[in-house]
């Protein structure tokens, strides 16, 4: 897979020497990154353990579960975070876009950019007909990146019997394939 370049990033599968830097920012992230990517923090603990989630992530691109993309900054070389896309295969295929940086690449509109970089491999790559990204109700940031791309709040889904939101925690946002979605990819 070549890399999605945008005009600041460049999102590219993992190779098994981005070992250090993944591992790294985890670590240097964990206690901020914790509350909504547990999974993933609490796997990667050590160095061989980034190296064992990194081989694990080229096994999810090679079955489809899960498209995993390193985010770069090539005017410095920096790691700056990660973006993903796990679609569903479902006869509408939705794919759902989970993303996390350092916190000190945050405040740079690079989430932002790495998102609508995401949008053409999702909607051209993996042909879904809906995008979706959750975020977690206390993260403004995540909120305001997904609707400044276009994403649209999904309304919360009740239990008919309690007629309570399923999970009060999280805001999903949506957003269909549009032929008008600009090319954002060089």
């Amino acid at each position: 897979m070549s890399p999605l370049c945008t005009a600041r990033l460049e999102l590219r599968p993992y190779r098994p020497s981005d070992a250090e830097d993944f591992f790294t920012l985890l670590d240097e992230n964990r206690l901020r990154l914790q509350p909504a990517f547990p999974a993933r923090v609490s796997t990667v603990q050590t160095l061989a353990d980034a190296r064992q989630v990194l081989e694990t992530f080229n096994d999810d691109w090679r079955s489809g579960q899960l498209y995993v993309f390193g985010i770069w900054a090539p005017a410095t070389g920096r790691y700056l975070g990660d973006i993903s896309l796990k679609p569903n295969w479902a006869n509408k295929i939705t794919a759902e876009i989970s993303y996390y940086l350092d916190a000190a690449a945050e405040g740079n509109g690079y989430a932002r950019e790495a998102v609508r970089g995401a949008l053409e491999f999702g909607f051209s790559v993996l042909q879904a007909d809906r995008l979706l990204i959750r975020c977690r109700a206390n993260n403004a940031r995540s909120c305001a990146v997904a609707e400044s791309v276009g994403f649209q709040l999904l309304p919360p889904r009740h239990r008919a019997w309690t007629m309570r939101p399923l999970r009060n925690d999280a805001i999903q946002y949506f957003l269909f394939k549009r032929e008008d979605l600009p090319a954002v990819i060089s």
